[in-house]
């Protein structure tokens, strides 16, 4: 005669009534809002909603004429648009507050090896976005401004609109900020086994002709910021495919142990 012996599951006996997980997420998510108020409301303080805006200005009013000023043509926008901003910049602020809620609400119910799956990912996930908007900030609106300014007629004065700026710059922030998480996306297809390693080198020259046409379409019609989209997501392609190396090895689920026979 032979017997098996099971493995103990690690989740066994941590099982929560619908209702209880449907609680835990309502307290997650009002912590999570109370935490973006809260930052927003000492933005509001220090440095105030106008000096943000100034900030998120600064790279394009650096390269307007001498005395060209961005203008509002809508009568609250003076007050509505600074405060969009605030609102937007406390979120940014309390993203890894918000996170580790979500974070916390999903973790019980993982296994250690999912844990040692999830958890580098949102870290590493977030980083990245916030990377790719300081390079979109620090790097591509000025570049793309001068770039504007230097092949704009004489003839026009330049006065862009406070609205439209800000709707165009955070569509640029969202942009390149979700192009940053090119290396998240392809260690999760190697991960999860849906590509390959060897297919996602195979792909590599297809990926550098997606990244210019993503960069075309996406992004305003100059050669600076399409450039510095495209480039970025190739070389972002190329550290995802040696990560997922790296992810795949250290993040695999425990083998099984195999069956212990006794006979009598």
């Amino acid at each position: 005669m032979s017997t098996s012996e099971d493995k103990p599951d690690e989740l066994a006996g941590t099982e929560q009534p619908f209702v209880a997980h449907l609680v835990e997420l309502r307290d997650r998510l009002i912590r999570a809002v109370i935490a973006i108020l809260i930052c927003f409301g000492i933005l509001m303080v220090w440095p105030g909603s106008g000096a943000l805006y100034d900030l998120l200005a600064a790279p394009l009013v650096s390269h307007l004429p001498k005395g060209a000023t961005l203008i509002a043509t809508n009568v609250i926008s003076p007050i509505l648009v600074p405060l969009k901003i605030t609102l937007m910049s406390g979120f940014l602020v309390a993203l890894p507050y918000v996170l580790y809620q979500t974070w916390a609400f999903v973790a019980p119910g993982l296994y250690t090896h999912e844990k040692r799956l999830v958890l580098p990912l949102v870290v590493s996930s977030t980083i990245l976005f916030f990377i790719g908007v300081a390079f979109c900030y620090f790097l591509v609106l000025p570049a793309m401004a001068q770039f504007i300014q230097n092949f704009a007629p004489t003839s026009i004065t330049a006065a862009p609109d406070i609205e439209q700026y800000f709707g165009f710059v955070l569509t640029l922030f969202l942009v390149f900020g979700l192009a940053f998480e090119v290396p998240i996306v392809v260690i999760v297809l190697a991960r999860l086994g849906v590509v390959s390693i060897e297919r996602l080198k195979g792909f590599r020259g297809y990926f550098i002709v997606l990244a210019f046409i993503i960069a075309a379409v996406v992004t305003p019609p100059d050669v600076i910021s399409q450039l510095a989209l495209a480039i970025p997501m190739c070389i972002l392609y190329e550290v995802g495919i040696w990560a997922s190396v790296l992810f795949i090895r250290h993040t695999k689920a425990p083998e099984e142990k195999p069956e212990e026979k006794t006979t009598s």
